[in-house]
């Protein structure tokens, strides 16, 4: 999957950027104020991805 698909789901379901890492960016779930990190390859595994929705406690893509 596409990073920008997945960036673009995460702002759908009230997710927003918290901040820039070295080589993640950190997102928060603003409803529930759960924190993951998101790698910054082009592609990512579909198995992070829904890894990733897990873990922000919002529906997979």
């Amino acid at each position: 999957m596409k990073r920008g698909q997945l960036i673009t789901h995460l702002k759908k379901n009230g997710c927003i950027l918290y901040r820039n890492g070295a080589n993640h960016d950190i997102y928060i779930n603003s409803k529930t104020l759960i924190v993951t990190s998101v790698g910054r390859h082009t592609e990512l595994d579909n198995k992070y991805c829904k890894i990733i929705c897990k873990q922000l406690g919002i529906p997979t893509i």
